[in-house]
């Protein structure tokens, strides 16, 4: 596996054979391996090991992108030569900027001003995880399974990865991760229940623990009674929170303002959620994961995306920030800098923050799930979320269907499974109605990327109709 010191090797290389103007190397890759379970028996392994070099060139505002996972002379020669020629027959950008050097990319500002250290994300235990050590993960899960009377299935995975980016002013940083990832889902006759959790750090994964939280949702909501659809208070738990908040982020995008397709088109710096909605992009948050330098090595900056229910800005390649300042949306789109959150270029999508940490509501709207439960006259528990689809896009208004563990919530306690639901919600409706929110966590669902969120008290969530399952 490719380390950074070997890495300078290959760009010197490959910087040698090229004629281009600036030239950029992305390196990417690791070991990933993973155990797949089902009907109570381990049916599939698989590991694979791969790295990649990622060539752009740039000639005269010209500019494109050729890969390969071959390190040889020939190899990178041919390489080189497909990026340099691709390049010289686009068209001029003219948004496009020259590369980073490695003062630029360390020295934009964000909204803090503290000097900022990504906590450390590669674990030797985790990347030395081995097939038996998964295997006996399985065992316990299906130990439970069997004491349940259930059949399970699912998987657990680990990863031992990379990612670098180097180019010709100077620029060279490095990120190395571990993550570790479980998923489960009991089955009875007529009832599912599901647990997912990953961790780059493999000791705080218990696969015991989430296999029994995951067969009590079985048992719990077998022989499911039909409700009415209609508006409920509905608790959602921390996956399926993050499953439906996640088709906004996309929206907090400077290239989605210029285009104006996002939802926050004229709304920067308004009141659109209720007081308790704090959220930010930390990649450097202690429960967060993920590189610390966006697709050009900027690095990313952390940033407040709403504030009490204001939306405060949204994120920002290079190249977008320069292009909203000389717009005519410059005064409607809140602080304007790059901030860290590009793509590799070249793209068509700009930017997105991808570290979403929902700020701690106040002490008085902290509750555990259960004393939601408690404070709760008749409503809905949701385990998860899935086939979730916008509907409408500038109240952001969803439809999807609940999954493995819907319940009835009467006089404070759950009295037992009810048939799943299909909704149709607007996003800016739902936290513009919570009611009470748990201590943010990591979580992870999917439909949307792992986000460390709460779970949620939402009154009058829209459930449509009643789903046949």
């Amino acid at each position: 596996m490719l380390d950074k010191d070997r890495a300078s090797g290959i760009f010197d290389r490959i910087r040698r054979l090229s004629s281009a103007d600036e030239v950029e190397v992305h390196f990417s890759g690791g070991r990933f391996a993973l155990t797949r379970f089902a009907n109570n028996t381990i049916h599939q392994n698989v590991a694979e090991e791969n790295s990649t070099v990622s060539v752009r060139t740039v000639f005269d505002g010209r500019t494109a992108r050729a890969s390969t996972n071959k390190f040889d002379d020939e190899s990178l020669r041919q390489v080189v030569r497909a990026s340099e020629g691709l390049a010289k027959v686009q068209h001029p950008d003219p948004d496009l900027l020259p590369m980073p050097d490695a003062r630029e990319a360390v020295g934009n500002g964000g909204d803090d001003a503290r000097a900022i250290q990504t906590p450390s994300r590669y674990f030797p235990e985790t990347a030395a995880i081995t097939p038996e050590q998964r295997a006996e993960g399985v065992k316990k899960i299906v130990g439970a399974a069997e004491r349940h009377k259930l059949t399970t299935a699912g998987v657990i995975s680990s990863a031992d990865s990379f990612e670098g980016i180097f180019n010709s002013r100077g620029l060279n940083t490095w990120h190395k991760q571990t993550l570790a990832e479980i998923s489960i889902t009991m089955l009875a006759a007529d009832s599912s229940g599901w647990q997912k959790s990953n961790s780059p750090d493999v000791s705080h994964l218990d696969a015991l623990g989430l296999a029994e939280t995951a067969a009590k949702k079985a048992l719990e909501s077998a022989h499911s009674r039909e409700i009415p659809a209609g508006k409920y208070t509905v608790i959602l738990e921390p996956p399926a929170v993050l499953d439906i908040v996640g088709f906004m982020f996309w929206d907090y995008s400077g290239m989605a303002l210029l285009d104006q397709r996002s939802f926050l088109t004229g709304r920067i710096g308004t009141k659109l959620f209720g007081d308790n909605i704090t959220i930010w992009d930390d990649v450097y948050h202690p429960l967060q994961t993920g590189c610390p330098f966006d697709g050009e090595g900027m690095r990313r900056q952390r940033v407040a995306l709403v504030e009490n229910g204001v939306v405060k800005r949204v994120v920002f390649a290079r190249a977008t920030a320069e292009r909203m300042k000389r717009s005519d949306l410059c005064d409607k789109a809140g602080p304007i800098a790059a901030t860290g959150h590009g793509f590799a270029l070249p793209n068509e999508m700009g930017e997105m923050p991808l570290n979403i940490v929902f700020g701690p509501p106040n002490t008085s709207q902290t509750q555990t799930v259960e004393q939601m439960i408690a404070s709760t006259e008749r409503g809905v528990l949701v385990t998860r979320l899935w086939y979730i689809r916008e509907v409408e896009p500038f109240e952001k208004m969803l439809t999807g269907m609940t999954r493995d563990g819907t319940f009835l919530v009467e006089n404070g306690r759950v009295v037992g499974g009810v048939r799943n639901f299909r909704f149709n919600e607007s996003l800016i409706h739902m936290l513009s109605n919570v009611e009470a929110m748990s201590a943010p966590v990591r979580s992870s669902g999917e439909e949307s990327f792992d986000m460390v969120v709460p779970a949620m008290k939402v009154k009058d969530f829209n459930f449509t109709e009643v789903t046949k399952f």
